[in-house]
């Protein structure tokens, strides 16, 4: 938990500018820039420059706006997770995990077992479980940080704390105000759980696995490849250890699930700041959507479905235009 919020206070920065981008606030005006590629293109201030503008309107301390529900949101939720975990593990008889014994290094024994598709999905359907249990306990104090991040816009206190907003939210749109967002941030959550576990087991499987046995073992247990009918020993570095490999492919398709399912990210975010009276959730800023479809058809006529995603190399979109102070 400790270690968890102080990851929430060093990412409150990043996390405050991205919203404000994806609701569409861009308070300073496009410069001329060059892109990756050296060509002279119209970019839009990245991470630093919006941050740097937050500063100056409202001193450091701004950049640490919704912090406090945000705080709360990520100890409740992981302890939430933590526990669900532990009470579908007891269920099973109080057996340990599957996929622990799955994450013995190679040469710890012989008989290293593999994981199984079996054990893939029922490990996966554990932690989505437990994933959305938490998301669905901790999302009232989602939605209160996004708007205590989105009145930066239009100047507002009307969030200025957590049990004031809980109030507040309660008296104007009720229990269901609570859950502003949550149908498409719970489907995001589920659906990059699975690509990201499903894509992990197909590369661990087909490719490290298959590539492992590929190599033969020397006299001493040393792996060795075959090249012109000589037994060559092949000596892998510490770093490459199958387990460690196997971290890398983890970590390798997290980040290309989140990618193809930020839009669920960036409709849910919306949701949960429009039409509830501030000013970033209204026009020009917004229109008021009738669903989270309504959102999603909108963004993706628009091209905006990737809004937000990068916070550098920013480039102004054809056609697109900035109104600014």
């Amino acid at each position: 938990v400790l270690l968890g919020s102080g990851l929430t206070v060093l990412s409150q920065p990043l996390m405050y500018v991205k919203v404000l981008v994806q609701v569409g606030y861009e308070p300073l005006p496009p410069t001329l820039g060059r892109n990756i590629f050296g060509r002279q293109v119209y970019q839009l201030p990245g991470l630093f420059a919006y941050a740097k503008h937050i500063v100056k309107v409202d001193g450091r301390a701004g950049l640490f706006k919704g912090l406090a529900p945000r705080l709360c949101s990520s100890a409740i939720g992981t302890v939430v997770h933590g526990k669900v975990l532990q009470d579908r593990s007891l269920s099973r008889g109080g057996c340990s995990p599957p996929a622990a014994s799955s994450r013995l290094q190679p040469g710890a024994s012989k008989q290293e077992p593999v994981s199984s598709l079996e054990q893939v999905l029922k490990e996966t359907s554990r932690e989505m479980v437990a994933r959305s249990a938490a998301t669905l306990i901790t999302h009232p104090f989602h939605v209160i940080t996004l708007r205590c991040m989105v009145q930066f816009i239009g100047r507002e206190t009307k969030y200025s704390g957590t049990l004031s907003a809980f109030a507040t939210i309660y008296r104007e749109e009720g229990i269901l105000g609570f859950f502003a967002g949550l149908i498409p941030r719970l489907l995001g959550d589920i659906l990059s759980l699975w690509l990201c576990n499903m894509l992990a087991y197909l590369i661990n499987t087909y490719a490290l696995e298959n590539g492992r046995r590929g190599m033969g073992k020397g006299p001493r247990g040393q792996p060795e490849v075959v090249a012109r009918g000589l037994k060559v020993p092949f000596l892998l570095p510490q770093v490459s250890t199958m387990a460690e490999m196997k971290s890398y492919s983890q970590a390798v398709t997290g980040f290309f699930a989140s990618m193809l399912t930020y839009p669920f990210v960036l409709v849910s975010n919306l949701m949960a700041v429009n039409n509830c009276g501030l000013a970033g959730g209204l026009l020009p800023y917004a229109p008021t959507y009738s669903s989270w479809l309504d959102c999603w058809s909108q963004l993706h006529r628009e091209g905006n479905m990737s809004r937000g995603n990068s916070l550098f190399f920013r480039k102004v979109p054809a056609g697109k235009r900035y109104v600014w102070d």
